[in-house]
């Protein structure tokens, strides 16, 4: 009875990954048909086939929604997995990246080497990493000396975050030409992303989420709680510090080329948490393809909500996980652990 209900459930999973896999391959399609200028399916697959295509598609798909539904699909992924992380590491359901100060905190690293070295820009995806790094790290260290209780992690994450913000606007206000697009940077969007910005993000973000699934069952029992999974034999300590760096690297490298997108590592773990369980190994992946698909679909709402005018996908976003998350705040009232 056991072996079928085992079964059952891994089979019930492959349907739901099955599911998952068509609706993200189908948004990254329609952002690549869909647009001010609409083409055709078969101009479409021409020109990633390869065959001869009419150029002004190519130059549509190759130099503009290719890079921009690639850089979707990373940066929803990236950011849902960090959250994923994020949440089990501190046992706590309302942190995220925004949240808790790692995009803030990855803005700010970002504008600071800017002013101080324009000509640094290359090395953006390392120097989110580390802004990311510092405000998780930052605010895990507060939440842990003054009570690691959920509301405390929230706060200390919301003081951490305004005062990067702080120091975002006083990098402008003093170096007003050390971040181009600055505006369109802390709201978020993917507008003008190219391949080459694009790449060694992507090579961090794919080497970071192999690392966390290989992960998957240090994160189960972690889960259990400190004291526990310290009784099964396990490295307490050094996985969190191993995870937080993770939940960064993913994180940072989402925001070197999306910019301070939010509420996308708090809205997809919590859905996905309903749909494919607790277990890491299917968080993990239901949550890397459903951010992939969220963030993609806001995207192409952001691009013909208002075409041929363009919203910043941030914003899409930030209505949509403003509401969920004080829902979940609400949800969680009274609860201390």
């Amino acid at each position: 009875m056991k072996s079928l209900q085992i079964f059952s459930t891994r089979r019930s999973n492959g349907i739901f990954f099955a599911v998952l896999c068509i609706l993200t391959l189908a948004a990254a399609a329609l952002s690549l048909w869909i647009g001010s200028v609409m083409l055709s399916p078969g101009q479409v697959l021409d020109v990633l086939t390869g065959r001869e295509a009419d150029l002004t598609a190519s130059r549509i798909i190759l130099y503009s929604r290719l890079p921009r539904t690639l850089a979707a699909m990373l940066a929803g992924a990236a950011l849902a997995v960090s959250g994923v992380i994020i949440q089990t590491v501190l046992s706590n359901p309302l942190a995220s990246p925004g949240v808790i100060g790692v995009n803030s905190g990855a803005g700010f690293a970002v504008a600071f080497v800017c002013a101080v070295s324009p000509t640094a820009q290359q090395y953006t995806p390392l120097v989110a990493f580390c802004g990311a790094l510092t405000g998780v790290l930052l605010v895990t260290t507060l939440s842990w000396r003054t009570g690691a209780s959920r509301m405390t992690v929230v706060l200390a994450g919301v003081a951490i975050s305004a005062l990067f913000s702080a120091g975002i606007d006083a990098v402008v206000t003093l170096v007003p030409n050390a971040v181009i697009g600055i505006t369109d940077f802390r709201i978020g969007g993917f507008t003008g992303v190219t391949m080459t910005q694009l790449a060694p993000a992507a090579v961090l973000i794919l080497v970071s989420l192999g690392i966390a699934l290989s992960l998957s069952q240090q994160m189960d029992i972690l889960a259990l709680g400190s004291d526990t999974a310290q009784s099964l034999g396990l490295s307490v300590q050094p996985l969190r510090f191993i995870l937080l760096v993770l939940a960064a690297a993913l994180a940072g490298a989402a925001v070197s080329f999306c910019g301070l997108i939010s509420f996308v590592g708090l809205i997809i773990p919590h859905t996905m948490r309903h749909l494919s369980g607790e277990n890491s190994l299917p968080l993990l992946l239901s949550s890397a393809l459903g951010g992939a698909f969220f963030v993609t679909v806001c995207d192409l709402l952001a691009r013909i909500l208002f075409s041929p005018f363009e919203l910043p996908v941030g914003i899409i976003l930030a209505l949509a996980g403003a509401p969920f998350f004080l829902w979940l705040l609400f949800k969680q009232k009274g609860v201390h652990t």
